[in-house]
């Protein structure tokens, strides 16, 4: 018989490729997910990973049991959730990791709802980039993610997750009051690439926003400053010292006095935010009023 936390133990290991990483994000020892691991492979039979220098990698027979994980352990999370139902399950804590301005924009109106609509609710926020939020999701440290679609995150159709659409947002132009382009109606992202550029470093989603809107013009940015701020990357854009490109919602309440924004000419960059959790969650009645609640505060934003 399968023991279904060694399949959590597996797909971790898939997730992260090293049993050190995996052991991490479980909160257990490399020493122990081993022992997981070899305890897995005694019941099923079968080798499931091979070690290397650069990590662990899943054998064929591995795969094949990590295809089926995703949806027993989905299958488990709908058990959860019915269970829940079934003793009424109003009451409890859900742990929700959103990036800064996804904070500001839907999860704490989406608290402020639920103090009327399910009082029986608590809500814990974890500031988390996107990019990180979702493994989070998948390591069971928090119940529910709102993150940004970026190159490499899960797709909406990945059988360890479900995806829930929020809201969309474009980008501005942020330059200087003394840049050349300062006085037009709009910025054509083109005619910025000799320009330096500030903006947030690698593997922060909204950098991949931001360099595919370039290419898409046909330059790479010239990334002199970095910073994931983006109260920093309006007050370096204010210094004279490089040009940006920042959400619009992130734009809201700041000091722009040495700075102009500008609408981008033609197709604006765009982040598309999601909220995320384990699949088979969703109906979870602790989580669904949350999904709920975020969902009707990304309208009404």
């Amino acid at each position: 018989m399968i023991e279904a936390r060694r399949l959590h133990i597996l797909r971790a290991v898939a997730d992260h490729r090293t049993v050190t990483a995996a052991a991490a994000a479980l909160y257990l020892t490399p020493s122990a997910v081993s022992q997981q691991l070899t305890a897995l492979e005694q019941e099923t039979g079968h080798r499931l990973v091979e070690r290397g220098a650069k990590g662990v990698r899943l054998t064929p027979a591995g795969e094949i049991l990590l295809s089926h994980t995703h949806a027993v352990l989905a299958q488990l999370e709908r058990a959860e959730a019915e269970l829940a139902a079934y003793g009424a399950g109003e009451a409890g804590t859900v742990t929700v990791a959103a990036f800064a301005t996804g904070i500001a924009q839907v999860v704490a109106p989406a608290v402020a709802r639920l103090v009327t609509s399910a009082p029986g609710i608590r809500i814990r926020v974890q500031d988390a980039e996107g990019d990180a939020s979702l493994p989070m999701v998948l390591d069971r440290q928090v119940d529910v993610a709102v993150a940004v679609e970026y190159r490499g995150a899960p797709s909406a159709d990945d059988p360890r997750l479900t995806h829930v659409p929020l809201y969309a947002e474009p980008f501005d132009a942020v330059v200087p009051v003394t840049h050349r382009l300062a006085d037009g109606p709009e910025v054509p992202l083109a005619e910025l690439a000799k320009d330096p550029w500030i903006g947030p470093y690698p593997g922060n989603p909204c950098h991949d926003v931001v360099v595919l809107a370039c290419e898409n013009a046909g330059f790479q940015p010239r990334l002199e400053h970095s910073s994931d701020d983006f109260r920093a990357v309006v007050a370096l854009a204010s210094a004279d010292v490089g040009v940006a490109l920042v959400p619009r919602s992130a734009l809201r309440g700041m000091d722009l006095a040495g700075v102009v924004v500008r609408p981008v000419d033609g197709v604006a960059p765009t982040r598309r935010v999601f909220a995320a959790v384990r699949r088979g969650a969703e109906e979870h009645p602790l989580i669904r009023p949350v999904l709920d609640a975020l969902r009707a505060a990304a309208e009404d934003a």
